[in-house]
């Protein structure tokens, strides 16, 4: 088995770099509003579970995204539903970036997340049909793509927080980005080879739907919420650790990201070689022993490592959940898209609202003890999906 898997090779052609690309757009979005939430708080004087209404808002945005998934790709196809994607994207971060009025950022992070959504989904798909037996690997490799743009973006907004700027003026990072891509790769894309309705045009699925289909996508709803509990809250938990400023503590997010990026790029690679179970099995560990690290941790120095090892645990998480997710569904390979941001919604309302309303009960300490509860959810699901009839 580890022969055949050796053999497996991953050829990044110009539609793969711009779905790669792609994925840099929707990590300006996804990173810049996470490490902004601490910011606009702020700026709003909201309590910890009204700030975590934004991530409610993304969450319903993700949903809709799943529902709207496959019409659009069976009207108009994943390139243009990867593109109004990009251009929904602008909307949601220009308007939050133009006001602090709480309808119009929930509103913002809601058409950011629905159309982010769109593209990222759309994308994924069409990289898992263009690779084949490469498809997790090059999941891994663009996603790893969005962290490294992502540990920019953060860094970016801390800094440009500190400054005379602003904040606001960080988020302006996705439409120039946005705009630079359309002009020099606007008419590049894969041939979608796949019908609508899932396996080869004109062919039967392989198999239908069953219960190991619905496991998977709740492993990947696990997936999701711990890691947005990291995107919204670790650096509010860094903050209150250490008592840097919420400014200084948006670094923290940085170090998840980096942590991320390294993940996915050596992930990628190990995907290419070793089983999917056991390499998902091992990337939760790491997660929930870098969890442990920033937890206990009320030293800067010790809290950023405790966050770069919780970022290598979590980079491999969704990738190889939703490369399950497909695996699953039977060749239905844009039902397991549009079902991905579905169970991802729900993790996104669920997980950091979940999670905001226990640090106000309780404190943000004691809250995050959330974290190793959805590893251990997420690992009894693995085991029981990939189980042996």
């Amino acid at each position: 088995m580890s022969t055949v898997a050796a053999r497996v090779r991953l050829v990044r052609d110009r539609p793969t770099w711009l779905i790669y690309l792609q994925l840099g757009v929707f990590a300006t979005y996804l990173y810049g509003l996470s490490a902004a939430l601490p910011l606009l708080r702020a700026d709003q004087q909201t309590s910890a579970t009204v700030a975590g209404l934004h991530g409610s808002a993304m969450a319903v945005g993700s949903i809709v995204a799943g529902l709207s998934l496959p019409l659009l790709t069976r009207r108009f196809g994943r390139r243009a539903a990867s593109w109004v994607g990009v251009a929904g994207t602008n909307a949601g971060v220009l308007m939050i970036a133009a006001t602090s009025a709480l309808p119009l950022t929930l509103l913002g992070y809601f058409l950011g997340s629905t159309f982010g959504c769109l593209m990222l989904y759309a994308g994924m798909a069409a990289l898992s049909d263009h690779h084949g037996p490469a498809g997790p690997a090059a999941i891994s490799e663009a996603n790893a793509v969005g962290v490294v743009v992502g540990m920019g973006v953060t860094f970016a907004l801390s800094e440009v927080a500190q400054s005379a700027l602003g904040w606001r003026a960080a988020l302006l990072i996705t439409p120039l980005v946005s705009v630079l891509l359309a002009l020099t790769m606007g008419r590049v894309w894969a041939p979608d080879t796949v019908a609508t309705d899932g396996g080869a045009a004109g062919e039967r699925p392989v198999a239908p739907l069953g219960w190991r289909f619905h496991v998977a996508g709740f492993v990947l709803f696990c997936c999701v919420a711990l890691e947005f509990c990291f995107n919204l809250w670790a650096a509010e938990l860094f903050s209150v650790s250490t008592g840097l400023s919420p400014e200084t503590a948006a670094t923290a997010l940085t170090a998840f990201v980096a942590g991320m990026a390294l993940g996915r790029f050596g992930g990628a690679q190990l995907a290419l070689r070793l089983p999917p179970v056991p390499l998902f099995a091992g990337a939760l560990a790491v997660t929930a022993a870098g969890w442990l690290v920033f937890w206990a941790s009320a030293q800067p120095v010790l809290s950023y490592a405790g966050l770069v090892l919780s970022g290598l645990g979590v980079a491999l998480h969704f990738p190889l959940a939703l490369a399950a997710l497909i695996d699953h569904s039977g060749a239905r390979t844009d039902r397991a898209a549009a079902a991905s941001p579905i169970w991802g919604g729900a993790a996104m309302a669920a997980g950091p609202l979940l999670l905001g309303a226990l640090a106000d009960g309780f404190g943000t300490r004691t809250a995050f003890v959330l974290v190793p509860v959805l590893v251990c959810l997420a690992v009894g699901g693995l085991l029981t999906s990939s189980r042996r009839t």
